[in-house]
């Protein structure tokens, strides 16, 4: 009875943060010079699925990840209702295969896949004191390159899996326009791997945004030089946030 009254609360914790009124026009706002009709989006770790929504709403074509079971059924429930969006039961990592996800019920956003990443915060950053990554599962895993193999290749990729975004990012061999990942004090070296793999495939330039803000941290976008030193001071003192990626060539 108690795992069961906590995976309710988990549930309905989230569904109070990411699906409360009017928050979807402040994401349809912030997300529309990124995204137009037509357009292809991967919304990797999609949770509820109130960035997919706000995708769709743009016209766009989303293909949305999320391997919590519980979470799945309200995603699609929530998201999936649109012909727009495809909703797929799955993780993705560096390479195909299987592996096993941890999940705190009380806490459903913060599953992952990362052991190291798991340790980090709860040794560095006081809010994780008291998370407890009381289950575990396996899921199936895929690599960006398959869906992009099976989709096409997308003109954004929001990338949010709680310390396995540069795993993610591993699974990748081509340059998309325009992408995003999860940060979080006390494991800004996991930012900082994202910032590297991401160099490898382009020049890109970067922008910021604090927690479940919907403005860009700077002033102007920055080069890879500029914010990994901003990443190794600090990142101001940001609990967490969004790290954005565009090519060089496609800012205004």
């Amino acid at each position: 009875m108690w795992t069961y009254l906590k995976s309710r609360y988990g549930l309905l914790r989230s569904l109070v943060i990411y699906r409360r009124p009017f928050r979807q026009a402040g994401l349809r706002r912030f997300y529309r010079p990124f995204i137009g009709p037509g357009d292809l989006v991967f919304d990797i770790g999609a949770h509820l699925g109130d960035r997919s929504t706000a995708f769709a709403a743009l016209g766009a074509r989303v293909i949305a990840l999320e391997p919590q079971p519980q979470l799945f059924a309200w995603l699609q429930r929530l998201a999936g209702r649109s012909d727009q969006v495809s909703c797929l039961a799955l993780a993705a990592g560096a390479s195909p295969g299987r592996m096993e996800l941890a999940v705190s019920r009380v806490n459903p956003t913060v599953a992952s896949l990362s052991r190291r990443w798991r340790e980090q915060v709860v040794r560095t950053q006081p809010g994780f004191a008291g998370i407890d990554w009381d289950a575990s599962f396996a899921v199936e895993v895929v690599t960006l390159d398959q869906l992009i193999e099976r989709y096409g290749e997308p003109v954004f990729c929001k990338i949010d899996v709680e310390g396995f975004e540069a795993d993610v990012l591993a699974g990748l061999s081509r340059a998309l326009e325009s992408l995003s990942v999860e940060f979080v004090q006390g494991a800004l070296d996991q930012a900082q791997a994202c910032v590297d793999r991401l160099e490898t495939l382009a020049r890109y330039r970067y922008q910021v945004v604090a927690g479940e803000n919907r403005r860009f941290h700077f002033s102007a976008w920055r080069k890879a030089r500029s914010i990994r030193h901003w990443l190794d001071h600090g990142a101001d003192g940001l609990a967490s946030g969004d790290l954005y990626a565009r090519l060089g060539d496609r800012l205004p």
